[in-house]
Formats: C-alpha cells, structure tokens, sequence
C-alpha cells in the first residue's frame, strides 16, 4: 500500500486538538487522544419541515433555502396553493390564478422568479396550456403553450425556459416548447416520446429521463437538450416513472418514483447514473429542487400518504441534524385541557379533563404527582414556572360552572389568590407568577385581565374575538395566535405590549383548541384541531413578522399543554380520550463532520 506523502506530497499533520475549521478531505493525527481523523463529504437525506397543504403530483422551483411548492392535489381537480421554503419551514405564498396538478415538477427558476405552465386543472381532467409568472408574492398570467398537455419535464429559469414531453389527453408527447421570457416557440422533438418523466437543467443543457413511454412501460431512457436537439444519455440503475429531478445535465440527481413509491435515489454526471443513498421516506409524483449537492423534495404520495413530507438532500461536510419530536414519558394520568407552565425540563400541568384537582410535574423525561388544587377545574388556564405558576378560572366541576378563582403553586402546594372580576374559560395565559395576563375565553372573547401579583385589573380588549388559543411571551410583549370563534378554528395571531393589541402574522393553517409557548418574537404553536377539524400534528413557528412550519409531532392531539421555547418545546396530553403522551421538540442544529479513521474506514 503506497503512504500518503506519496499520494498526497505531503505528510499527515500531528496535531494537540482538532482544527477549528478544517478543508474537506483533510486528514491529521490527533496527539491528544491518539487517533486518526479526516473531513470527508457527507452524502445524506434528512427531513425538512413539514407542508402546510397536501401538495401530491406537485410542482416545485428554487433552492433547498429558499424554495417553492405550488399546486397539486387534493382535490384532484389541483389546487392553487403556493408554499414558500426558507430551508427550515414553510410558509403561504401567493395563490396561482389557474388551479392545477401535474405541470413540470422541476424548474431551476428561483423563488422569486418561478414559472409554471401547463398542467391539469378543474373539473379533473381539463388539460391547461396556461402559463403563469411568480415574483416572490404573487402570479401573474403569461403568454400559453402552443398545446396544452400535463406531466411533462421542465428545465430552466423564468426567461429562459423549456417543455418537454408529456400528455395530451390522448398521446405521449415528444415536443419540445422553449419560452424566452415573452412567447413559446417549437425546440426539438425528443427521441422517445414519454410523460413522467424527471428533469433538470437549463434551456440550453437539459435533461430528461425515466418516465411512461410507448407501449406503457416504465424505462430507464435519459436524454440530453442541448438547446436545439435531443441526444441520448446514460440510462438510469432502475427505471421509473413519478421521478423528481434536481440540478444541472452534467451533476443532477433523481430521486423517488414510481408505480409504487420509492426511495431510490441516483447521481448524474454527464454521462452516467450512479446510485446513491436512499430517501429516508419513499414520494413518489413529488416536486424537486435545488442542486445536486443540495436538492429539496417536497409533497407527493409517500407510505403515509401525508403529502407534506419535505425532504433535503445534502453533499457536505456539515452534519445536518433535522428539527424533530421525540417521546418521553407518560403523564400519570392521561388528561386535556389542563392549565400548563414552566419550561421544557421543569414543566407543570394542572386540573384538566377527566376532572381533576391534581398537579403533575415534570422533570426532563418523567412525570410525577404534584399538590391537589383548592378548585377541581378544567379549561383553565395557566402561566409561570414549574415553582412559581398560577392558574386561573376554567370550568368547575362542583358546582358546575365557568368560575373566578385563582390559585398560586410554590412547587408543593396551591394557594388561593385574588378572584378575576368575571368568570370564564377556555382562556389563555401569558408571564410569570408576578405579571401576567389572562385574554379571551368562551364567556368573554376579546377580554384581556392583567396580573400584577396581587390583583386583576381589566387590560385593553382584543381586535379578534377568540378562546381556545396558545399564548407566549411576557406580560409587556405577549402573543396569542390561533384559537377558536365563530364559525370556526382561526389563523390569525395579536401581540401585545402591555397596553394595547396589534395584528400579528397569519399562521399557514388552521389550529383550533391548541397550544404553545415561546416570546413575542419566538413562539410555538403545537397540535391542536387542523383545517379539516381533525386532530393535527402540524406545528409552527413564529419569528416576530411571520409564520414557517416545522417538524410535525408524532401525535395530533386537541387540548394539549405545552412550554417551553423554540429550540426546546414539550407537549403533553391532550385528545377526547384523553392521552398522557408526552413529546419533546428540540430544533436543529449542525455540526461538522469529523470522523476517526480505522483500518476498515
């Protein structure tokens, strides 16, 4: 075996500690602890955060930090939702004009110079030749297709564009169509007419490959466009159609597929595929995106059939460790509706459905039972540390009632406190022990009560009527975001500053009978009744101006208590059963791949 001087001209370097930022394929010797270490590149999916909508047979532009998902199904006619990626989660943009599912899944356009043309809108099937411009915020309708047909590759940037392929509700397609910004005009014909298919590249240096050809088989056929006709590429490992493409013609990637859903993913270096590391979940009919070192997935039909599954693939020396939800230990009691506090490691939950008067206390991953309330109360709600909380109101068992009483907890035993001057429910709390606030609830929407560690006072009402909603920050830059109110589950948020209530960012969905907790400028909404009024998993974070989802929880759960931040979030019980699950949430974080090296690395 040849040294690595001889290899490299060079040899290894000793070293007391490791090098703060080390170049990719180092290698040195660490005399510390006596071992062997090197920087190499690391091939790797990971999960992003989770859709808003259901996005299946999506389309999909940008980068993997910021990046676009548009259109798709259900309802099989295509939607017109457009989804915003920032690398962590999404957000709402603007609606297309023209609902649609099955346009090109792949564009090298950015996010805020995207396209979109052709597809198949309402009433399903209608095939659509319409094209249509995005800035960033919103659609705007450009110049048709010559023909109109659906699931066809896309290669390109918003002035620079072309179509291949695809279906006209009668025939697979082999026409070229090349958009310069303003009009279409006819390119060359490929060599085998398909639909299906996955794409990357730019006008002038495309490709295409996999995809439904005649007679209906699924093949492994790529091509190449080099702006004014079509050659013949490297095959893929594995044939199929539904595929996702990423990059340029010499350094894309394809990923997934179909008829069944898969996790096969290739590299392409202009002249042929290689296999690489497997989706850690299989889509099939999903959007792609971004580079071959750094690709996004989004939507599609996967196991799960949830059709928000984000997933990045990454080529780095960066170690990316995604957002999630992990399981800790039960409740004592399975319980919702409880008035929670405290943090993530040192949380409290007090009262709740079944009826009860008993605290439980939580302490980094178990639960135990804390001191019995005065009041046996659900609905209430709750502010402060795990030893300095208070509850207050919340629907009394005996007699039965929205009720006034309030109770402080030392971490051992209730004591009762001051009465609100009105009784209510179904209310939300914000601070600490010594300066809070209680707003909304059933019996007064908009109602804000402030606390100042002796007394309640009425505070300025609410813009929007809600109960049922999450609450964080202090008690002079608060957040209550989502809730409940006629007729229905609510997205909006108000913040206020210890005087007076301003909107705050919609959230992307839905979330009735939730929960949360974070600051003003950094809060969590958990779980809660989504937009179909099921039990959701979907979670979201706030920033201070707007809304991004993140990882979804394991469970969907309504009536959950929650505390803690953004980095750290816990949720406990909650669902008409009710539950005890509890789950942990810690963001993402990186860190850089330094591995030891062995004889068999």
């Amino acid at each position: 075996m040849a040294a690595y001087k001889t290899l490299k001209g060079q040899s290894i370097r000793q070293v007391a500690q490791d090098p703060t930022n080390p170049i990719e394929g180092e290698i040195w010797y660490n005399t510390t602890i006596g071992v062997l270490k090197g920087f190499p590149a690391l091939l790797a999916w990971s999960s992003g955060g989770s859709l808003s909508t259901g996005h299946q047979d999506t389309m999909a532009a940008g980068t993997q930090t910021a990046g676009l998902c548009f259109g798709g199904t259900p309802p099989t006619g295509g939607i017109v939702a457009t989804e915003e990626y920032n690398g962590s989660g999404w957000a709402a943009g603007g609606d297309m004009n023209t609902a649609r599912r099955g346009a090109a899944k792949f564009s090298a356009a950015t996010q805020t110079a995207a396209l979109v043309f052709g597809g198949s809108g309402p009433p399903n099937p209608t095939l659509t030749n319409a094209t249509e411009e995005y800035n960033g915020s919103s659609w705007t309708s450009g110049n048709n297709l010559p023909v109109a047909k659906y699931i066809m590759g896309g290669a390109g940037i918003q002035t620079a564009a072309l179509s291949f392929g695809g279906y006209n509700g009668t025939v697979k397609l082999a026409t070229t169509e090349e958009y310069d910004g303003t009009n279409w005009t006819s390119g060359g014909a490929m060599s085998t007419a398909r639909y299906s298919l996955g794409s990357a590249g730019l006008q002038t240096a495309a490709l295409g490959f996999g995809g439904n050809a005649n007679p209906p088989t699924t093949i492994s056929e790529t091509e190449e466009y080099n702006g004014s006709s079509w050659t013949s590429g490297g095959d893929l490992n594995s044939g199929r159609r539904y595929i996702a493409g990423a990059g340029l013609q010499n350094a894309a990637l394809g990923f997934g597929g179909g008829p069944a859903a898969i996790v096969l993913t290739e590299m392409y270096d202009g002249s042929s595929w290689t296999n690489t590391v497997d989706m850690g979940i299989a889509q099939k009919n999903h959007g792609g995106a971004g580079l071959q070192s750094a690709a996004l997935a989004c939507g599609g039909e996967s196991p799960t059939n949830s059709r928000r599954v984000t997933q990045e693939f990454n080529i780095s020396t960066t170690v990316f460790t995604p957002s999630a939800w992990a399981s800790s230990g039960n409740m004592t009691t399975g319980r919702r509706h409880m008035g929670s506090s405290g943090t993530s490691t040192l949380a409290l939950s007090a009262g709740g459905l079944p009826y009860s008067g008993t605290a439980e206390e939580f302490n980094t991953s178990s639960w135990t039972n804390g001191g019995s309330m005065n009041t046996t109360r659900t609905y209430l709600s709750g502010f402060g540390l795990q030893t300095a909380s208070m509850a207050t109101m919340g629907f009394r068992q005996s007699p039965p009632g929205p009720n006034t009483s309030t109770e402080t907890y030392d971490g051992s035993s209730w004591t009762n406190a001051p009465a609100v001057p009105a009784a209510n429910n179904f209310n939300v709390g914000v601070g600490i022990l010594t300066a809070g606030f209680a707003a909304g609830g059933e019996s007064d929407m908009d109602s804000t009560l402030e606390w100042n560690g002796s007394s309640w006072t009425a505070g300025n009402n609410m813009n929007i009527d809600r109960d049922r909603a999450g609450g964080a920050g202090t008690s002079t830059a608060g957040f209550v975001f989502a809730g409940e109110a006629p007729p229905g589950r609510l997205v909006s948020s108000e913040e206020y500053d210890g005087t007076n209530w301003t909107s705050g960012g919609n959230l992307n969905s839905q979330h009735g009978d939730t929960a949360g907790d974070g600051l003003q400028t950094a809060a969590m909404c958990v779980s809660g009744y989504g937009p179909d009024g099921g039990e959701s998993k979907s979670c979201e974070i706030y920033d201070g101006t707007s809304w991004r989802t993140t990882a979804s929880s394991a469970t969907g759960q309504q009536g959950p208590g929650a505390a803690g931040t953004t980095a750290s979030m816990v949720k406990f019980g909650g669902n008409t059963g009710p539950s005890a699950t509890t789950e942990i949430f810690t963001e993402g974080s990186t860190s850089p791949n330094i591995k030891k090296i062995t004889s068999s690395t």
